[in-house]
């Protein structure tokens, strides 16, 4: 019992110093990351040294080239997109959320490309990555929400409707050796319905570049910022370090609450080893900003 009263305790002082720090600033710019999302049931990429688990990730060179490549991602996102559609926000969101109502944070940047953000009622989002639940056409541009290309890949493939995978982060399953071998064989690769193109989801693959624009309106937010909060990032991607040596050079403060080691930990001026989910909620509180906007999990129209 004393020892589950002091953790209680210790998440209670670390939540007021999260307080203080958002208290002490006026536009304080968040930085979000795969840790955010995993209490929604979405898998991270890292461990708590920030070493990626796993196998390395499809390049995005590599996919718009290869077509046995394409065959290999739609296999594996039609087994486990289904389980990232229906992730729903969990307290750390809607904790940033309520913040961003309360005027207490600024603007949300994050990593993810999960939509949680958004349908936990943040309105001040820039998505770095993009976003998981749209594909683009690479030949015309032409554009589809990913839940219906969904109910294509099943219905061209229906071998693979009853298949059981590990999932993976970004909507990702860990297929064995077999099921991908079949999938090089027979797989009905989704074409573009209005020019036959390849289609690929509006996500920033690795290998590639995050678009010029938006490079540019999250450098503007990093800019108008005077003080830089990481939740549930490692920033061992140098798209998301990045900011964090842009704050330390002008002297603005960074926070980090994040589940083991970051890139940035020689730059902080805060760290909070704690889950965000837990935390976030009771800074809310304490800032008298626990009122969150409404949740639009349920409107998002993805089956």
């Amino acid at each position: 019992m004393a020892e589950a009263f002091s953790a209680h305790e210790r998440t209670g002082e670390l939540a007021q110093q999260l307080a203080e720090f958002l208290e002490r600033h006026s536009r304080v710019l968040v930085l979000t990351g795969a840790g955010l999302s995993t209490a929604s049931g979405i898998p991270d990429y890292r461990d708590r040294d920030g070493v990626r688990r796993g196998r390395l990730p499809i390049q995005g060179p590599e996919f718009r080239r290869d077509p046995a490549i394409q065959r290999r991602y739609w296999a594996r996102s039609m087994v486990g997109y289904p389980q990232l559609a229906q992730a729903r926000p969990n307290g750390g969101h809607r904790a940033l959320a309520a913040l961003e109502a309360g005027r207490k944070l600024s603007d949300i940047l994050t990593q993810n490309v999960d939509g949680l953000h958004h349908q936990a009622g943040s309105q001040a989002v820039l998505e770095l990555h993009g976003n998981i639940h749209e594909v683009g056409c690479l030949g015309c541009g032409a554009r589809c929400s990913r839940a219906s290309l969904q109910s294509r890949l099943q219905r061209d493939n229906p071998g693979l409707n009853e298949t059981m995978a590990k999932p993976l982060p970004d909507g990702d399953a860990a297929l064995d050796t077999d099921t991908l071998a079949d999938v090089q064989a027979n797989f009905v690769l989704p074409l573009c319905e209005q020019c036959g193109g390849v289609l690929m989801p509006d996500v920033v693959f690795f290998g590639d570049n995050v678009p010029p624009a938006r490079t540019a309106s999250a450098l503007a937010l990093m800019e108008a910022a005077d003080a830089l909060l990481v939740v549930g990032s490692s920033l061992m991607v140098y798209s998301g370090f990045r900011f964090c040596r842009l704050a330390a050079a002008a002297g603005k403060p960074i926070a980090a609450l994040n589940l083991g080691r970051t890139r940035a930990d020689d730059l902080l001026a805060l760290k909070l080893e704690a889950s965000s989910e837990t935390l976030l909620p009771l800074v809310a509180q304490l800032l008298n900003a626990d009122a969150a906007p409404t949740d639009l999990s349920d409107q998002r129209g993805i089956s």
